[in-house]
């Protein structure tokens, strides 16, 4: 069934967000169908605050540039290129980032290299750590040096054990990190627009989302608010590890895709077929 043929079976529906990797993709698709999609930051990301780590390994990778290199996200790598601006050596670096095979954990990556003129290698297909560890474990890395870019909340361990034991030597960076409290006043502000009965449904995509919700508002006092807030909201789950994640936190799911395809697509189908047997959302 084509976008058009599709189109505006949301419209009139306000739908919330969390804000995900995949956000921009998801308002879109959502847009398409005609919905007012209202938008969460989760958080505010901020340079890392050991700027001298980052620069150091900069200057590293321009004297003697990695044989590999992994980058994990794009705003990653922009961050790397804002210290390399700031220190002045954005030509040798550019050049020493042209030399070593690129590995990037999905589009983002690509697409951030492309704005300095290169492109990467290999794209994983599963744009997960697994899928980047599933990638390099085809390959002979015995004897090379691995730059990788990590990203913050995330634990790399596993990951980077794998890469040690195929034989690499790991030089890794943290270019950016979260700042959660930061972000609490949008959260709060997405509490009281659901529980002013303002939001038809709250599309969760990852536990993540639901786990910082609930802090959030155990944080400011509001987790009688934000119960009252979700009674008000269909609460719409990409899948299994979401809906447990929300059960164990206390919250029941309302929409939830068929036939376990557990993607962005299917849970719009599903959040479509749910408002097709409801009246409008009052004014």
């Amino acid at each position: 069934m084509s976008d058009k043929v599709m189109s505006d079976k949301l419209h009139g529906r306000r739908i919330l967000i969390l804000e995900t990797r995949e956000e921009a993709q998801f308002s879109k698709l959502l847009q398409e169908q005609g919905a007012d999609v209202v938008q969460c930051p989760m958080f505010v990301i901020n340079d890392a605050p050991d700027a001298a780590s980052v620069e150091a390994w900069i200057r590293r990778f321009i004297d003697k540039p990695c044989d590999d290199l992994v980058l994990m996200t794009g705003e990653g790598l922009r961050r790397i290129v804002k210290m390399v601006r700031r220190i002045g050596v954005e030509p040798d670096f550019v050049a020493a980032l042209a030399k070593p095979r690129k590995f990037a954990r999905g589009p983002k990556p690509v697409r951030a290299l492309r704005e300095l003129g290169l492109e990467a290698q290999v794209v994983t297909e599963k744009p997960t750590s697994d899928g980047i560890a599933e990638t390099l474990g085809k390959l002979d890395l015995k004897g090379h040096r691995l730059g990788i870019q990590l990203y913050p909340e995330q634990d790399h361990g596993k990951l980077l054990g794998a890469i040690k034991a195929m034989g690499a030597e790991i030089d890794s960076v943290l270019p950016y990190v979260y700042d959660a409290k930061a972000a609490e006043p949008n959260i709060v502000a997405a509490i009281d627009e659901m529980a002013a009965g303002k939001i038809d449904a709250i599309a969760l995509t990852s536990r993540g989302q639901a786990r910082r919700l609930i802090d959030a508002a155990k944080a400011r006092g509001l987790e009688a608010k934000l119960k009252h807030a979700l009674a008000r909201t269909k609460v719409a789950s990409v899948g299994p590890v979401v809906s447990d994640e929300l059960k164990a936190l206390g919250v029941a799911t309302d929409i939830y895709p068929d036939n376990d395809a557990f993607f962005m697509r299917p849970l719009i189908a599903a959040m479509i077929a749910t408002f097709a047997k409801l009246p409008p959302r009052a004014a």
